[in-house]
C-alpha cells in the first residue's frame, strides 16, 4: 500500500521492512505469551521470547516488531480506514522499531517557522496538534504530528518530517483549517479525525531544529492565566524531554543509557522553554504570536543586527 511518508532520494536514517501477515501468524506468535497491562483496554502488547514485540489495537491492527527492529509485520483488522491504520503503523509500531535500532523518538508535534523546526512537546491531550493547527492557519507548515525524530550533525540537530497528516477534533479543525475540512476517525473511541494536509501546509524535508516548547498541563493553568514562556534550565529541560519520550515500554539498560546521554546533550544544545497558556477558545492566536515574538528574541540574542 502507498505510505503517507515523504519519499527520500538520498539515504535516510533507517530502512525498515514492512510486511503483511495473516491472523494465524499472529496467533501463533503470541501463543503462551503474557500480555502486559496498558492504560486502555483496547490496546494490548507483549515482549516475546525471541526478542520481538507484539502490539494490538482492537478494531484497528496488530503488529510484530522484530528483535532487531528491521521488520514490522502487520495485519489490518476491523473496519478502520487506511489513514487510521497508518497512524498506528507510522507512530506506535514504528517507534518500537526505531528504539530497537538505537534512535530516540519524542512525543511531539513540529511546525516550520522561518526555515527552522519549532517543536511542541507534551503528553496526549495537552494541545500540541491544536496549537500546530493555529500555525497552519497562519500559513506555516507542519513537519510532523506526534512522533518526532531528531538527528545531530555537524551543524546541530535536524528534525525529520512525518506523515503529512494532523489529528484534530472536528471543531478545532473547522476553526483553523476551514469549515469543510474533515477526515476519518482516528479510532472507534474518539471523535478526533485524521486530516490529510494540502501540499502548501506540509514540509517534507528535514529542517534544522530551532526551539522546543514544553506545554504545561491544562490542569496546571487557570482559565485567566496569562500567556507565559519561561526558559528551562538544562536540568528541567532534561526531565521534560525524558518524560515525553515516545516509547516508554522498551526499558533495557542499553536503551536507558543511550537515552540519558542523548537527552542530556539535547537539553544543553537546544533552547527548551515551558509554555503556559489558558485553554480557552480564542487564545491560540495570541499564543502563536507570543511564540513568534520569543523566537525573534532568540535570533536577536544569538545574532544581533549587523553581524
Amino acid at each position: 500500500m502507498p505510505l503517507s511518508l515523504p519519499e527520500y532520494r538520498e539515504l535516510g536514517l533507517q530502512e525498515i521492512e514492512l510486511c503483511s501477515g495473516s491472523p494465524l501468524l499472529f496467533s501463533k506468535a503470541i501463543d503462551g505469551a503474557t500480555l502486559y497491562p496498558t492504560p486502555t483496554a483496547s490496546y494490548r502488547g507483549a515482549h516475546l521470547h525471541d526478542g520481538s514485540t507484539y502490539l494490538r489495537w482492537e478494531g484497528l491492527a496488530e503488529f510484530l516488531i522484530s528483535a532487531d527492529g528491521l521488520r514490522i509485520t502487520f495485519c489490518w483488522i476491523g473496519t478502520a480506514s487506511r489513514e487510521a491504520f497508518q497512524v498506528y503503523l507510522l507512530g506506535q509500531a514504528l517507534s518500537f522499531a526505531l528504539v530497537k535500532r538505537g534512535h530516540e523518538p519524542l512525543h511531539a508535534t513540529s511546525v516550520v517557522v522561518d526555515g527552522k523546526a519549532v517543536v511542541f512537546l507534551a503528553n496526549s491531550g495537552f494541545g500540541k496538534s491544536s496549537l500546530a493547527a493555529c500555525f497552519l492557519r497562519a500559513r506555516h507548515q507542519l513537519l510532523t504530528d506526534d512522533l518526532l525524530m531528531l538527528q545531530e550533525g555537524p551543524e546541530g540537530f535536524r528534525a525529520y518530517p512525518g506523515p503529512p497528516r494532523i489529528k484534530l477534533f472536528p471543531d478545532m479543525a473547522r476553526r483553523h483549517l476551514g469549515e469543510k475540512v474533515t477526515g476519518p476517525p482516528m479510532n472507534l473511541a474518539t471523535e478526533k479525525r485524521v486530516i490529510v494536509l494540502e501540499p502548501h501546509q506540509r514540509c517534507l524535508t528535514p529542517m534544522p531544529l530551532g526551539a522546543i516548547y514544553a506545554l504545561a498541563s491544562p490542569r496546571e493553568v487557570a482559565r485567566k492565566q496569562r500567556i507565559r514562556i519561561d526558559r528551562m534550565s538544562s536540568r528541567q529541560a532534561f526531565i521534560s524531554l525524558v518524560a515525553n519520550t515516545f516509547n516508554r515500554l522498551l526499558l533495557g539498560a542499553d536503551r536507558l543509557h543511550r537515552q540519558f546521554d542523548e537527552t542530556a546533550r539535547l537539553a544543553v544544545v537546544v533552547p527548551v522553554n515551558k509554555l503556559i497558556y489558558p485553554r480557552r477558545h480564542g487564545s491560540l492566536p495570541l499564543v502563536r504570536e507570543a511564540i513568534l515574538a520569543d523566537l525573534r528574541r532568540e535570533v536577536f540574542e544569538v545574532s544581533p543586527c549587523g553581524d
